[in-house]
């Protein structure tokens, strides 16, 4: 029996052991007393929802949930005894953390309610016995000492990194609390595991290199591999790993961040590897890539919405982690009033500034984060630091949110900073020191008071104009205080305070005015707007006066305007219609009517001159030509007057004796003209034989002796053959291997007598 108040590390039992029954003394924690038992190791729910896999996993996880709660019902000694030596339970337990459906997983919500419901209870027991694992004290009398303890879940390998990860992810979420305590009491009771703790950091910074990779984008500190243009990218690799790639993702950054927020105590193990600089720029470089692949790439509509809440998990858990890691390892110390507060202030604004290059983490991080609270914090907590560097970093949040180009739904950092540092004062030094930051900075400076402006920034950042009734309010506001002063110079000030005319007002009395206003003539007029001209009057076109210029003519034939295709109108209509033909009927009527005979009656000399046009004499053109003799001095030859061309009557109008007749004469034409032949396309044999005449006269020339003609074919055989065939077959024989192909069989002798070919 075990003894009171003894730790189970030193406590001895005595049970009966053999055939026999005898009696005999065992440690509380021996092999010997291990209860054998195996324990399924678990499987996920099916995704399909298939009734026969349902019901398979019924009963597989009602196994399971059957013996995790036989092994919780065990007493203190019994249940170490199991789980220190019993490997099936370890290896069902490991297998849970492994396969246990994620909330981000597709599958991990299962639309059958037993399967919800069993899931539920084998989730329960799983961290039932892993919080009794990790506690070394559930009683007074049932304990075990922190040291054995430690070496216990240390050697057995009953907690480690990865386990513990999984842990968080899993059950932090109800169980925050529970779970803090159960891994403060295992980094406590074995600091070994702040070692294995930092040999992780790297492992996990390896993932994000590994992600990278998969993108193909080479990371800033690993040299430039040989196939890295071979690499697949989020555009171009198959959508299954695109998939795969963006859970992994997911799930590696809810899990860091959720162990993260449920020990902070591993936020300084983090931070001592630059794990914050890693993130920020690994943030910057696969977010854009993998929002873009996950947009333009055509999916699945289900796997594309849910590839991009897992991104946008992804995204918003990497910036609560930088979060963590900049809360408790330097904004918590400041505000405890740690002893080295300055080093701790110092290492926040590095960490800040070193965001800067990365432009949208730092907008997403501001936008969840307000940096501007920080930066408060920081100057209540430690009143010497140094406005110029928060104004940097607070202008370079400025320009991410503008890099970024989201719109901003809280105040500006700048303004809040100034809000906040009591920048609030009217006076004319304020003001003045103001003007000289320039209008974008004045704006911020001024506060609520900008409020009142008439002029606003729209949604673009660009000022909207006033309009002409609300300017001259402002011009008649300003002269009924200040009557000596011209409409100008009014118009002048009100442009460079932003149109705020209580500022105006306010510095023309304080006299603190801007140098470039106080050159101006405080009577200038207000300069006249040059009219321009009307746009119809100075247009130029080609349509201009034509049948449709609605600038210049009052009424238009509607008839022909229409919209469309005009009703009532096809080929047969248009091919049927006549118009022209009547309207040209008219003017050729005209020519029908010849008069021979002009009758003479007792009419008026004039109607009747005028009826047939008998008036058109004109003196004047008589006595212009009288005076000159047009063809009289010319001197006609002989010859051009023979020349003529013949008058030739039309053939229409030939009889038929006289057509035969002119058919006679050309054909003697014909005959006369065939002497004279047309060389213009000559005979191509004739022009060979020219151009050999030329070749051969300028052979001859330069002394050129032609080669004799060749008698080689000679004459039929059996009846021998002349001296000339003879020599010419001899020479053709000994000459032949100069061209083509024919010294083969020289040359073949020739590599042979050299060597070269073996006989």
């Amino acid at each position: 029996m075990a003894c009171a108040k003894v730790p189970l590390d030193e406590l001895h039992v005595t049970q009966p052991f053999g055939p026999q029954g005898k009696e005999r003394t065992l440690p509380a924690l021996h092999p010997d007393r291990k209860e054998e038992r195996c324990f399924l190791t678990f499987k996920p729910p099916p995704e399909d929802g298939t009734p026969a896999l349902v019901e398979e996993f019924l009963e597989h996880a009602q196994f399971i949930s059957e013996d995790l709660e036989w092994l919780l019902a065990l007493p203190h000694d019994k249940f170490w005894c199991q789980v220190v030596f019993d490997e099936s339970l370890q290896r069902c337990l490991d297998s849970y953390l492994r396969h246990a459906p994620r909330s981000l997983d597709p599958s991990g919500i299962s639309s059958s309610p037993a399967v919800a419901d069993m899931q539920r209870n084998v989730h329960r027991s799983v961290f039932m016995v892993f919080l009794r694992m990790a506690t070394h004290k559930e009683s007074k009398e049932n304990f075990i000492t922190p040291a054995v303890f430690a070496e216990i879940i240390y050697n057995n390998y009953l907690f480690d990194i990865p386990k513990i990860l999984d842990l968080c992810v899993l059950f932090g979420k109800g169980n925050s609390q529970l779970v803090h305590k159960m891994i403060e009491n295992i980094f406590t009771q074995q600091p070994s595991y702040y070692g294995d703790l930092d040999e992780t950091v790297p492992s996990i910074i390896q993932v994000f290199d590994s992600i990278l990779q998969k993108c193909g984008i080479q990371s800033g500190d690993q040299p430039l591999k040989l196939n890295a243009n071979r690499c697949l990218t989020a555009m171009t690799m198959p959508e299954e790993d695109l998939a795969d790639l963006v859970l992994y993702m997911c799930d590696t950054c809810t899990t860091v961040h959720s162990f993260l927020d449920i020990f902070p105590e591993a936020c300084s193990t983090f931070k001592q590897h630059n794990f914050l600089n890693r993130l920020s720029s690994f943030y910057e470089t696969v977010v854009p890539d993998l929002e873009k692949a996950v947009k333009k790439r055509n999916f699945n509509k289900s796997l594309q919405e849910n590839m991009w809440r897992q991104v946008s998990h992804s995204r918003k858990k990497m910036v609560e982690i930088a979060h963590l890691l900049l809360q408790h390892s330097c904004l918590q110390p400041i505000l405890e009033g740690s002893e080295n507060v300055a080093s701790f202030v110092e290492d926040l604004l590095q960490n800040f500034t070193a965001f800067l290059q990365e432009k949208r983490f730092l907008a997403d991080y501001d936008e969840q984060f307000p940096i501007v609270d920080d930066i408060s914090l920081l100057q209540q907590a430690f009143p010497l630091l140094d406005d110029t560097r928060t104004s940097y970093l607070l202008q370079g949040v400025e320009s991410a949110w503008e890099f970024v180009g989201k719109k901003r739904s809280f105040p500006s950092a700048i303004s809040s900073a100034n809000h906040s540092a009591g920048a609030k004062s009217k006076t004319g030094r304020d003001l003045e020191a103001s003007q000289q930051e320039g209008p974008g900075v004045r704006e911020e400076l001024r506060g609520a008071e900008a409020m009142t402006d008439t002029p606003r920034m729209g949604d673009n950042g660009a000022v909207c104009t006033l309009s002409a009734g609300e300017l001259e309010s402002l011009l008649t506001h300003i002269r009924e205080l200040l009557p000596d002063l011209g409409d100008g110079f009014i118009l002048a000030c009100l442009e460079e305070y932003g149109y705020s005319s209580e500022l105006v007002i306010n510095n023309i009395l304080e006299d603190k005015l801007s140098p470039s206003l106080d050159k101006l003539d405080r009577a200038m007029a207000r300069p006249v707007k040059k009219e321009l001209p009307p746009v119809l009057s100075t247009r130029s076109n080609v349509f201009n006066d034509d049948e449709f210029d609605v600038f210049n003519r009052d009424r238009l034939d509607m008839s022909r305007i229409w919209k469309g295709r005009r009703q009532g109108e096809s080929v047969r209509a248009t091919l049927d219609d006549k118009q022209h033909i009547e309207e040209q009927r008219e003017r050729y009527q005209a020519y029908q009517t010849v008069v021979d005979e002009i009758p003479i009656t007792n009419e008026p000399s004039g109607d009747r001159d005028d009826a047939f046009g008998l008036d058109d004499y004109d003196d004047e053109y008589d006595d212009t030509y009288e005076i000159n003799q047009i063809g009289a001095n010319d001197l006609d030859e002989e010859d051009e007057l023979l020349n003529r061309r013949p008058f030739t009557i039309p053939q229409v109008l030939r009889t038929v004796k006289k057509a035969q007749v002119e058919e006679d004469e050309g054909e003697e034409e014909d005959t006369n003209d065939a002497v004279k032949k047309d060389y213009f396309v000559q005979d191509p044999a004739v022009l060979r034989e020219r151009a050999e005449a030329r070749r051969a006269a300028m052979q001859s020339r330069k002394g050129y002796r032609p080669p004799p003609a060749s008698h080689v074919v000679g004459g039929p055989r059996g009846r021998g053959q002349a001296q000339e065939t003879v020599l010419d077959r001899r020479r053709k024989e000994a000459n032949k291997s100069r061209g083509a192909n024919h010294g083969r069989r020289t040359m073949a002798d020739r590599k042979r007598n050299k060597g070269m070919i073996p006989s």
